[in-house]
């Protein structure tokens, strides 16, 4: 049986998750154009035209709000896969819950080949030893989504070891795909690397 649809947020919690997206959207854009160490929280909350505290209300710092996306993403494609067909193969339904759900170049669709000054801004922010650790701490939650959604499709328990490892081997083909996409010259789009990049797990990893 396929997965069920959940309900749909209500108006005041769609609310909420577009203050959130367009104040993590915010702070990368700003940093990219003025560099991480230039942007302050309270020019972050100007440019989505809320206040300091709103922010707070959403993230604890600028970093967050930036790694925030990393996480995003990854319960993005953990709710995709669990809503894919039972009838596909894990390792087909984990692509296409990829292809679905990534939006990483810029805050459009995920294909629009980002500019020079973008990917500069880009590598610049992954420089920063604050943004660093957020992305480290950020990683850890976006891998236990997405052990949780393997998991609940293979029926197992999540901490299993083959959940675990899926998991881990998606997050390192991101990775790769990612470090890929920063230097390729010219830039081109993200996706059709984390596609292929996943494309070629399934051969080591078969389903239990």
């Amino acid at each position: 049986m396929d997965a069920e649809d959940p309900a749909p947020p209500g108006l005041r919690e769609r609310k909420k998750q577009r203050t959130r997206l367009a104040l993590s959207w915010a702070a990368i854009r700003l940093s990219v154009e003025r560099g991480y160490a230039n942007v302050r929280v309270e020019d972050i909350a100007d440019e989505v035209g809320v206040s300091a505290r709103t922010f707070s209300n959403y993230f604890a710092s600028k970093g967050e709000a930036i790694a925030a996306r990393q996480l995003d993403r990854a319960r993005l494609i953990a709710d995709e896969l669990r809503a894919r067909p039972a009838s596909e193969p894990l390792w087909t339904a984990i692509r296409n819950a990829a292809r679905a759900r990534i939006a990483l170049d810029r805050p459009t669709d995920g294909q629009a080949t980002p500019d020079d000054q973008w990917i500069a801004g880009v590598r610049l922010m992954l420089t920063e030893p604050a943004l660093q650790a957020e992305m480290f701490r950020i990683s850890a939650a976006a891998h236990d989504a997405l052990a949780a959604a393997v998991a609940d499709r293979v029926g197992v328990d999540p901490e299993d070891l083959y959940p675990q490892l899926v998991a881990g081997s998606v997050g390192a083909a991101m990775q790769a795909a990612m470090r890929r996409w920063l230097r390729a010259d010219p830039p081109g789009p993200f996706a059709p690397l984390l596609d292929d990049a996943i494309g070629r797990l399934p051969a080591g990893l078969p389903p239990p």
